[in-house]
């Protein structure tokens, strides 16, 4: 195994592990080529029906390519490639796409590429990148969220799980002008976004002329200057995953501080994140797609850190596994698997209810903790 463990803790991993595709492969033969984002009646409905263009599209793509390769089962790859092949009709048109094609293309056509060699894959996942590319503002030095006219100067903590499509590109083309935009977006991200004490602001506002920067807004948390814990996760993931690319030292400092920040907080609650760590005692909501990115951004820290250092993120990692528990559903017949995941504060009708990227990421957990994931970031 990639980390070190206790033989009790392989067990339950592995326990885990066999719950989990046992739900995954009845799941996958049900659902076929759909895109789910949440369930209505205990069953997902098919957003790439509703809003081909929505960010999360991608998310239970990326659970078959990963359960693809744990498993080596074909019909996760032929179910994947369907949704990869329907998602074409945004990434042509793309005028309603933005920042978050990483978040789209890297969980379909560029885990495709990493497992197949397909090359028409990796012709959707240039065209995407250069989508992102195209996104960055040289004045700021940002890459620029949404397409709303008055938002032009917009940057959010989000795109920096995004960033790891510019240095596939790079890697793909050696063209230097990926690496470069992803470099700049997080140097901007460590100046503008994450703050001293590793907590994070959602958004940054600049002047998209100039570039100049104007303040930090709220967002999907409780209010400005709070901090809404999936937000941290980006930031201790997306920092982790800066570092594996350039093997700049801030970044992996950076990670290790927003690290520090959400563990500290999480350690408050049972190892399950609030939906944001400066908002009233009540009500209280959490999000456990946080705590379950989190992971992943832990177990990505604990690739690089020394010898001594590991512990700490590894077992971190398998207290926020073991405490979602209570949250999973492992009922065949019901769709998805972790409950009370929380997209934003403000709005009820997707605050403490299954979300897709709360299965990718806590599956993408188990399977890194067991050696049989791969890299799609």
């Amino acid at each position: 195994m990639r980390y070190e463990m206790n033989s009790d803790d392989k067990i339950y991993l592995e326990n885990f592990y066999k719950k989990l595709e046992r739900k995954l492969s009845v799941q996958c033969d049900r659902l076929g080529s759909i895109m789910p984002y949440t369930t209505e009646n205990g069953q997902y409905f098919d957003m790439g029906q509703r809003h081909l263009e929505a960010w999360t599209n991608g998310f239970y793509c990326g659970i078959l390519w990963q359960m693809y390769h744990a498993t080596k089962k074909e019909k996760y790859k032929v179910n994947a490639e369907k949704i990869e092949e329907r998602l074409d009709e945004a990434l042509t048109k793309f005028v309603h796409l933005d920042h978050d094609v990483g978040f789209q293309w890297l969980h379909t056509s560029v885990a495709n590429y990493r497992l197949t060699n397909n090359e028409k894959s990796l012709e959707r996942s240039l065209h995407a990148a250069n989508i992102l590319a195209g996104r960055f503002n040289t004045q700021g030095n940002f890459i620029r969220a949404w397409n709303d006219s008055e938002k032009m100067g917009i940057t959010i903590i989000d795109c920096l799980m995004n960033l790891p499509l510019l240095h596939f590109a790079f890697k793909e083309t050696n063209n230097y002008a990926y690496k470069h935009i992803a470099i700049s977006h997080a140097d901007m991200a460590l100046e503008y976004l994450i703050r001293p004490d590793g907590s994070c602001h959602h958004i940054a506002k600049f002047d998209a002329k100039t570039g100049a920067f104007i303040e930090n807004l709220g967002g999907q948390g409780y209010g400005l200057n709070s901090s809404w814990s999936r937000g941290q996760a980006w930031a201790i993931y997306g920092m982790a995953l800066a570092y594996r690319y350039t093997k700049d030292e801030k970044y992996l400092n950076a990670a290790k501080t927003c690290a520090a920040y959400f563990l500290a907080n999480i350690a408050l609650n049972d190892y399950i994140a609030l939906l944001d760590f400066r908002s009233p005692k009540e009500p209280k909501y959490i999000d456990t797609t946080a705590s379950a990115c989190a992971i992943c951004g832990l177990l990505e820290i604990a690739e690089f850190v020394p010898e001594l250092e590991k512990s700490l993120y590894v077992e971190s990692s398998l207290k926020c596994i073991k405490a979602l528990e209570k949250y999973c559903c492992f009922d065949v017949d019901k769709d998805s698997i972790l409950s009370y995941g929380s997209a934003r504060y403000d709005r009820s009708s997707d605050r403490e209810v299954p979300i897709i990227y709360g299965d990718y990421f806590l599956t993408e957990g188990i399977l890194r903790l067991l050696a049989k994931d791969f890299l799609i970031w």
